[in-house]
């Protein structure tokens, strides 16, 4: 019964954001304020619907950020990505370059100013994303970045990749950092979901001025063990 659940749960929420895609898309080209509106109203019903069918209940723990800073989260799942998203007033991300090319999210990616990325090809797509935002090309708001470059399943042992730095250093903005337990109830890989609270939880800021190793240390001391502590707090 949980897998019919699970899989009628990723059926209707694929559905629906081709619904709402659609249905959005013409206030979306004219306005990015039509993008965002969609993409958090996606956002917020994919997690209500997993609540009632699959019974994962969402938390957020912290204060979101509101103003310019980097966002550095911890990512186990596509959950996690929803979360923060929902709770943060105009965020993009740095994503894999394959989404451009996906129906329905490429075009409110783009409209939304995320920045692709290919693989391989991490630090010619940072310099861009700086050269944009010094022209003004970029839209402000909180640009979000997953240190570890994809979706790492709980427990699991991955390095935290300098492109965060980079970004850090270039942009002058505070780094706030986020932990998560989502990677046990949707997992990485696999249909099934199981119930639970999920938690993203965003810790206290880095401020600027830190240099690398200082940085890149503090950063994944921050995730790694708040992250850890939720799990624990799940029974994972």
């Amino acid at each position: 019964m949980r897998w019919i659940l699970s899989l009628l749960h990723l059926v209707q929420a694929y559905a629906m954001m081709l619904v709402m895609g659609i249905v959005f898309l013409p206030w979306a080209l004219v306005s990015k304020r039509g993008a965002w509106a969609a993409c958090h109203a996606w956002a917020r019903y994919a997690m209500w619907t997993a609540r009632i069918m699959v019974g994962i209940k969402t938390e957020v723990r912290g204060e979101p950020p509101t103003g310019e800073v980097l966002v550095a989260a911890k990512h186990q799942s596509f959950l996690d990505i929803m979360m923060i998203y929902s709770v943060i007033p105009w965020g993009k991300f740095i994503m894999k370059n394959e989404l451009v090319y996906t129906p329905i999210i490429g075009v409110y990616a783009w409209r939304l100013g995320c920045v692709p990325v290919k693989r391989g090809r991490r630090a010619d797509a940072i310099k861009k994303m700086l050269a944009d935002v010094k022209k003004g090309a970029a839209n402000p708001g909180q640009l979000c970045i997953y240190p570890q470059g994809t979706r790492v399943p709980p427990r699991v042992e991955k390095p935290y990749k300098a492109g965060t730095y980079a970004l850090y250093r270039e942009l002058g903005q505070p780094c706030v950092p986020v932990a998560t337990n989502a990677g046990v109830f949707w997992p990485k890989k696999g249909l099934m979901r199981y119930p639970g609270t999920a938690i993203v939880e965003f810790l206290p800021e880095i401020p600027v001025g830190h240099d690398q190793e200082t940085f890149m240390t503090e950063l994944e001391k921050r995730i790694e063990t708040g992250s850890d502590k939720l799990l624990d707090e799940a029974g994972a």
